[in-house]
C-alpha cells in the first residue's frame, strides 16, 4: 500500500453556540512542544471580536437570570463532559505542554475539579457576599451581588486547561458571559473544551471561545464599549497598561493580575468570583 497524506483538521471558532470559521479566512498552524504539526487553528479578527460581544451580551439576559441553582446545574453537566473526554483532553495537554502523560492527567483532573468547585458557589455567592444591613430608621436595607455582564478574557497562555478554566468558570459560575481569547500556541484543550460547551446544556452566546494572538484581539476588546469587564491575565505584561488605557475610554473594570501566571494549582478562592459582581443595595420602608 502506498503512504498516503493524512487530511490535516482545521478548526474553528466557538462563536454564538456556533463553530464558524474566522470572518478573515485566517488559520494557522499549531504544533506541539518539539515543533511537531498537529493541526490548523482559525486566527480570529477583530470583526470575530465584535460578533463574539455581540453573542454575549444577547445571551446575558437569560444566563443572568437564571436561577442560581440552575446555573449550578447548567455548569455541573459541563464538569460531566469534561470528564468524559478525560482521555482527549490529556493527550492534548500533554502534547501542547511538553509533560509527561501523568502530569498531564494530574492538571486535567485538577481542571474537571476546580469547574466542579465554581459549579458549586452559584447558589452560595448571595449568601456569602450579600447581606442585610443595619440601618437606624424604620427601613428594611440589604445588598445583593449582581453580575457584571460581558467580560473579555485574555486566556494564560502557559496552563492550556487547568489555567483556562481558572479563569473562565468563576466568569460563568456569577452569571456573566464571556469572550476568551485562548492561548495562541497552545489553543487545542481550549477548542475541545468548546466543543464540551456546545454539546451541554450551556446557552449559545455565554461563552465564546476564539483561537488567536492576545496581542492583537486584547485591544479590541479593551476597547469595545459592550463589554463591562477585562481580565488581562493572557496579555504581556508591557501591553498591560495600554489595555488599561484603551479600557478606561468605556469606564469597564479591568483586573490586577502578576506579570507571571500564578501557579494554576493552588486552591483556588472566591477572589474572582467578586471581580465579576457588583453590588446592589436596596432599601424597603418597614410595613405598618
Amino acid at each position: 500500500m502506498s503512504d498516503r497524506i493524512s487530511v490535516a483538521k482545521t478548526y474553528k471558532l466557538y462563536l454564538g453556540g456556533k463553530f464558524p470559521r474566522s470572518e478573515s479566512g485566517r488559520v494557522y498552524p499549531v504544533t506541539d512542544s518539539k515543533g511537531k504539526f498537529l493541526a490548523n487553528a482559525s486566527h480570529a479578527s477583530r470583526k470575530d471580536v465584535r460578533d463574539a460581544v455581540s453573542a454575549a451580551r444577547k445571551a446575558f439576559g437569560g444566563w443572568s437570570a437564571a436561577t442560581a441553582y440552575n446555573r449550578g446545574q447548567v455548569l455541573y453537566r459541563v464538569a460531566e463532559m469534561l470528564e468524559g473526554r478525560r482521555e482527549q483532553f490529556i493527550a492534548e495537554v500533554a502534547a501542547s505542554e511538553g509533560i509527561a502523560a501523568k502530569k498531564a492527567q494530574s492538571l486535567v483532573d485538577a481542571s474537571i475539579d476546580r469547574w466542579v468547585w465554581y459549579a458549586g458557589w452559584t447558589d452560595k455567592i448571595a449568601t456569602v457576599l450579600g447581606g442585610a444591613n443595619p440601618v437606624a430608621g424604620p427601613y428594611f436595607s440589604f445588598t445583593v451581588p449582581e453580575p457584571t455582564g460581558v467580560v473579555g478574557v485574555l486566556a494564560p497562555q502557559q496552563s492550556s486547561l487547568l489555567g483556562l478554566v481558572s479563569v473562565l468558570a468563576p466568569v460563568l459560575a456569577t452569571g456573566s458571559t464571556t469572550v476568551v481569547v485562548s492561548s495562541a500556541e497552545r489553543p487545542l484543550p481550549a477548542i475541545t473544551l468548546s466543543e464540551v460547551l456546545a454539546t451541554s446544556d450551556l446557552p449559545g452566546g455565554v461563552a465564546n471561545i476564539l483561537t488567536g494572538r492576545a496581542s492583537e484581539l486584547g485591544p479590541w476588546l479593551a476597547s469595545h464599549g459592550d463589554v463591562n469587564a477585562l481580565d488581562p491575565t493572557g496579555a504581556e505584561p508591557s501591553a498591560r497598561a495600554d489595555l488599561a488605557r484603551d479600557a478606561a475610554g468605556t469606564v469597564k473594570r479591568v483586573l490586577t493580575v502578576p506579570d507571571a501566571e500564578p501557579d494554576w494549582t493552588a486552591d483556588a478562592d472566591i477572589a474572582r468570583l467578586r471581580r465579576y459582581l457588583e453590588a446592589k443595595t436596596v432599601w424597603h420602608p418597614l410595613g405598618v
